[in-house]
């Protein structure tokens, strides 16, 4: 990214307001001359900021916004997006469960040992499919329907947005576990918090609105 001077700001404001504008009339408007302010366009149109055309101008590249704010959006971390994950027991009956999931008003739950270790994840599909199968729900433990380590898609707080993104895609999956490695031991993480698809899409239209998140 490059910092901007103060009159490169300024010219970049005037051609958002009256491009195309020719090189004069920026100059005119600013009380300097075509030869001081030739550097500033330069860096602006290198940059891709401003665009020009012969006979016609300079104006702004509204392209060049938008690839900024998606930008922003590819490096925004998970730390700061996830959140709170509804954790049942994984002796919780899938009855209870899908009454949890109503109430929660979310699209997966997980479970957790003991330690606070992930153990499994259960989602809608996993609640239909049982469902559908003409079981007693009250007395189904989720247990036996969850999704186990190590076959649990997961993500870490320092990846982004964007990883997080392909990896519901790529897995057809619509929330992801954020957890924390535990030394020494393998597939087993530490439950953290919850990225979902719905997490991810409103923190692009935040982003490309140009709020704060």
């Amino acid at each position: 990214m490059i910092k901007l001077s103060k009159r490169q700001d300024e010219i970049l404001q005037i051609v958002k307001q009256n491009g195309p504008i020719t090189g004069k009339k920026i100059a005119d408007k600013l009380s300097v001359t075509r030869a001081a302010l030739r550097p500033d366009l330069a860096i602006l149109t290198m940059s891709g900021k401003l665009e020009a055309r012969p006979r016609v101008g300079y104006y702004f590249n509204d392209k060049f916004e938008l690839k900024q704010q998606a930008q922003q959006f590819i490096y925004q971390k998970v730390a700061d997006f996830k959140a709170h994950p509804i954790v049942v027991e994984k002796s919780t009956s899938v009855y209870n469960a899908v009454v949890q999931l109503f109430l929660e008003d979310v699209g997966t739950l997980y479970t957790v040992d003991s330690e606070g270790h992930l153990a499994g994840v259960i989602s809608r599909k996993d609640l239909l499919r049982a469902a559908l199968g003409n079981r007693n729900l009250q007395e189904l433990p989720v247990s036996v329907i969850m999704t186990r380590m190590p076959n649990i898609i997961t993500i870490f707080p320092e990846e982004s947005l964007l990883e997080a993104a392909k990896k519901m895609i790529n897995y057809h999956i619509d929330s992801l576990p954020v957890v924390k490695e535990v030394d020494q031991q393998k597939n087993t993480y530490l439950l953290l918090g919850r990225i979902t698809k719905t997490t991810i899409t409103r923190a692009y239209v935040e982003i490309m609105e140009g709020k704060t998140v």
